[in-house]
């Protein structure tokens, strides 16, 4: 699984027009599976996005993690990060989950997620999006699991 973070002083999903996730400050991860992706991925993922330490301490270091801040965490799904983008000048899916996996694998990361953390947002999967964040710092991550 793949995760692209970014720490935010705010993050949001709109699902035609409605928000359906919010969250303040804490990080907006955009999730993608990949075809040979199991639970076990999403486990690590979901370690690596609450202790990942991407927030200053007292001396001003990447020290805290957003679990140690108590912060959010907008997670949504993004079909779009497994393709691959070697060749040519168009993106090819062919190491994407096919989207039955993929949404088990992601509605399984927000369902670990809820039972672990209390403050979990979500995106939609299939859903025609509109994310929009302030990315702090800027600060933004490329994680796999």
């Amino acid at each position: 699984m793949i995760a692209l973070i970014q720490r935010v002083t705010e993050g949001r999903v709109l699902v035609n027009q409605q928000i359906i996730g919010e969250i303040e400050q804490g990080i907006v991860a955009l999730i993608g599976v990949e075809k040979n992706d199991q639970p076990s991925n999403a486990d690590r993922l979901l370690e690596r996005l609450l202790g990942y330490r991407v927030f200053a301490d007292s001396n001003d270091k990447m020290n805290l993690s957003v679990a140690d801040i108590e912060g959010g965490l907008l997670l949504i799904p993004q079909f779009t990060l497994a393709a691959d983008t070697r060749k040519g000048k168009r993106p090819s899916f062919s190491t994407a989950a096919p989207p039955q996996t993929g949404q088990a694998l992601f509605h399984y990361l927000v369902e670990r997620a809820c039972a672990t953390y209390p403050k979990i947002a979500t995106g939609e999967f299939g859903a025609d999006m509109k994310v929009s964040l302030c990315n702090d710092g800027p600060v933004t991550f490329w994680l796999t699991a």
